[in-house]
């Protein structure tokens, strides 16, 4: 399986980061032992000294496909939660300003946390759904599908253009405004609408 992830998919958190807001999805991707799940503890790496928490909706693939035309990408994602998507934003920005890759700081071991799945129905409105996460029993992190930059079905219809989509990948589908710094002992909670699908400790 494959762990694709949107960057800068909200406007403000583009603009919070002081990133330029970008007119096509910007992609990157994890391994699969970046993957997290069942509420395990995330163990705070060693080699950064500045993770942030990123919240953000999860799809997951439920159809092969590929060259995805938009009209029809709903029917190639079935699931959905919410994740974290930890990122050691000093490396990032050591790698950013030196013009490289900077896989080291988003794709590392446990960075994609995921919660549990729950079916997408037709009584969902995806184009409206609230999100959001706690950390330490107090909201950090709020957003809402109606405030993307690329709808879920343009950014399947993009992905497939140059990656197959297979059974079982996950798309992180951006994080909004408000990102910031975990630290050892933390514990976050996040939540789709009044469901809480994801709660975890920081070791």
């Amino acid at each position: 399986m494959k762990i694709i992830c949107v960057g800068r998919n909200y406007a403000k958190h583009a603009e919070e980061l002081k990133n330029e807001v970008p007119s096509e999805p910007v992609i990157f991707m994890k391994p699969k032992n970046a993957l997290l799940q069942n509420n395990h503890p995330f163990y705070y790496p060693e080699f950064t000294d500045k993770l942030h928490y990123e919240c953000e909706l999860v799809l997951r693939i439920s159809k092969n496909g590929k060259h995805i035309q938009e009209r029809f990408a709903s029917k190639y994602y079935d699931q959905i939660s919410v994740g974290i998507d930890f990122t050691a934003r000093d490396l990032q920005e050591k790698q950013k300003a030196k013009g490289l890759p900077w896989e080291i700081a988003k794709s590392f071991d446990n960075s994609a946390v995921v919660g549990k799945f729950i079916p997408i129905t037709e009584t969902m409105d995806l184009k409206d759904t609230n999100f959001c996460l706690y950390k330490n029993k107090e909201i950090v992190q709020q957003g809402n599908t109606a405030d993307l930059l690329f709808t879920f079905d343009k950014l399947i219809a993009y992905i497939s253009r140059f990656f197959t989509l297979n059974i079982g990948d996950l798309v992180f589908t951006g994080t909004p405004e408000g990102v910031g710094p975990v630290e050892i002992g933390d514990t976050l909670e996040a939540f789709i609408e009044n469901d809480s699908l994801l709660e975890f400790m920081v070791k």
